[in-house]
């Protein structure tokens, strides 16, 4: 006759087996969060690189800073310096243009003269400011015809130094310059910015 199984011991073996996974279960979430914390500590907390590998003096970043600064101010004075010269060479090259033929003139008719010459009230001088000029020494030799016809002028402008001495002679003049008319030509000094010089009227001929 066969034998069949109590419901209270077969109930009682699934609740056993039922627990037994469930423990089970428990110990496997538990290793797994473990693992999952000591590799998220390790990533936390690298390991600093060995300073030994390391070759070289890092650079500085003030030396760097200056070095930056001191060469774009050179940049720039050396921009500025190009500048002035640019300027300096297209205002003489402006001027030359213009007077250097009645210079020419100019000089041949005062070459007999003695003296300050006969027109010395027809001629007054302005010196220009050298930021117009890049830096050059120049003067606006003014020249007014005070008679009452047509005159020609020759006029020779005289740089002398702090001592008095002259260093330099330039020479410029205006041809067939109608009654009442005034002419503005444009003497510039060759010499350096230093030492000062004062140009003076040395002599103005009218013929």
């Amino acid at each position: 006759m066969s034998r069949r199984a109590t419901p209270g011991r077969s109930g009682s073996r699934r609740v056993a087996a039922l627990l037994a996974a469930i423990a089970c279960g428990s110990v496997l979430v538990s290793c797994s969060s473990d693992s999952d914390s000591d590799s998220g500590a390790a990533s936390a907390n690298p390991t600093p690189p060995n300073a030994s590998d390391f070759t070289g003096t890092p650079p500085s970043a003030i030396a760097s800073a200056a070095s930056s600064i001191i060469e774009s101010a050179s940049g720039r004075a050396s921009s500025a310096a190009a500048s002035v010269s640019a300027r300096a060479s297209e205002f003489a090259a402006s001027v030359n243009a213009d007077t250097e033929r009645a210079a020419v003139t100019a000089q041949k008719e005062l070459k007999g003269v003695e003296g300050a010459g006969n027109a010395t009230s027809d001629v007054s001088m302005t010196g220009l400011p050298t930021g117009e000029t890049g830096g050059l020494r120049a003067v606006v030799v003014t020249i007014t015809n005070k008679t009452g016809q047509k005159a020609s002028y020759a006029v020779q402008v005289d740089f002398k130094n702090p001592d008095g001495k002259v260093v330099e002679t330039r020479y410029v003049g205006k041809e067939n310059l109608d009654p009442g008319k005034r002419a503005q030509p444009v003497v510039v000094s060759r010499q350096p910015a230093e030492p000062q010089l004062t140009p003076v009227l040395a002599k103005a001929q009218r013929y």
